[in-house]
């Protein structure tokens, strides 16, 4: 015959640690994940396949934006964090349509401190005036960007060449 007593500090403690298993658990659960699978159709039957994936560094964002026949100036013209806002207004929601346009989404990352990188593009056909791209990242992944004039009355485009 066993005999065993729980006392009211130990029914707390079990309680204690089943509620901490249990928001870990959801935790775990609803960590969003992310994975590499953005690819841009050029050509019927083709398709290129970028990495948005370990960008760590200003070079890492030189060598994602030559993915896509970039020539960039080595050293940023500027590095900056930024808060993708809670809300969007019609300017960020226009925004992020053209992320969407080349398979990203702001919207999962509102409210969010990312880092925004701006090179100047060297190598921009038919156009006189300054070109820069910018690069959104977080947690090294890229997130966002565009291919943009510094001009008032200028353009903004996705990563890929137009």
């Amino acid at each position: 015959m066993f005999v065993y007593s729980l006392r009211a500090g130990t029914i707390k403690l079990v309680g204690v640690v089943c509620v901490a298993l249990t928001v870990l658990i959801t935790l775990i659960a609803f960590v969003p994940t992310y994975t590499s699978t953005a690819a841009s159709p050029t050509v019927a039957d083709q398709s290129v396949s970028y990495s948005y994936d370990k960008v760590r560094t200003s070079g890492d964002v030189v060598n994602f934006l030559s993915q896509f026949g970039w020539t960039v100036d080595a050293e940023p013209a500027e590095v900056e964090t930024v808060t993708i806002p809670a809300e969007f207004d019609k300017v960020y929601a226009a925004y992020n349509e053209l992320q969407k346009a080349q398979g990203l989404n702001l919207a999962k990352y509102r409210g969010k401190n990312v880092t925004r990188y701006t090179f100047t593009v060297t190598n921009y056909a038919d156009y006189d005036g300054t070109v820069l791209a910018n690069v959104l990242v977080y947690r090294n992944r890229v997130i966002g960007g565009d291919i943009c004039s510094a001009d008032v009355t200028g353009f903004v485009h996705g990563f890929e060449k137009q």
